[in-house]
This record gives C-alpha cells, sequence and structure tokens, in this order.
C-alpha cells in the first residue's frame, strides 16, 4: 500500500472498533472479577478460606493487569483522536499494520521495541 494510505480513515475505524471492543471485555471481565470477590460467602474451615483468599490473590493480579491493559487502551483511543496513532512515539515511523494487528495498543515500532528489551536484557544482565 502506498505510504499515503497508511493510517486513512477506514483504517483508524477499524482499528477504534477493535479497541472500543477490547475496552468493553476488560469493563466485562473486571465487573465480573468484582462481583466474584462480593458474592463469596464467609467460609467456616480454616482451608476453604485460606482456599477463598488465594482465589481472590489471584483474581486482584488478573484485575491488577487488566486495569493497566484499560488504561492502555483508552490512551491509544486518544492518540487516534489526536491523528498520532500508528506511529512510534520514539521515532515517528509508521508502526505497520501486521504489529498493530497482532497489538492495537502498540506504541512503538518493531524496531524500537527490539532496541528497548535489548537494553532491558543488557541492564538485567550487567546487574
Amino acid at each position: 500500500m502506498p505510504e499515503s494510505e497508511y493510517m486513512n480513515d477506514v483504517q483508524l475505524s477499524f482499528f477504534r472498533s477493535l479497541l472500543i471492543e477490547q475496552k468493553d471485555e476488560i469493563e466485562a471481565q473486571l465487573i465480573g472479577v468484582r462481583g466474584l470477590m462480593n458474592d463469596q460467602a464467609k467460609e467456616a474451615d480454616e482451608l476453604d478460606r485460606a482456599l477463598v483468599e488465594e482465589e481472590n490473590r489471584q483474581r486482584l493480579r488478573i484485575a491488577d493487569r487488566q486495569t493497566k491493559l484499560m488504561r492502555k487502551v483508552v490512551k491509544t483511543l486518544n492518540l487516534i483522536d489526536e491523528g498520532e496513532y500508528g506511529y512510534c512515539k520514539v521515532s515517528g515511523e509508521p508502526i505497520g499494520l501486521p504489529r498493530l494487528l497482532i497489538r492495537p495498543t502498540a506504541d512503538l515500532c518493531a524496531e524500537e521495541k527490539a532496541r528497548q528489551e535489548s537494553r532491558e536484557n543488557h541492564y538485567i544482565k550487567v546487574r
């Protein structure tokens, strides 16, 4: 596709719909987690209470990840509104449709992401 066609109205509309759908799914999951945690009755047995507490810890970890993803989805929707979606926040280069189809919230092109991960891995090895 010609460079002038990148992030045209059709593509932006597609990604907006995809992100809104993802946001709705996350909201439903978070509501479900809250409901499960609120509905749990007090267990009389010590083992049952421990199991419920462990399940709640896992649910909270999942909810935390989903909340972080929700923020990223909202931030990405704002980028679409601002006309900056689909471009690397570091280099300004197009991120590319294949990468955005896999990860619609991507804000770095593949090359910049690889450089970032390489620096992180190097930092971990040096420590």
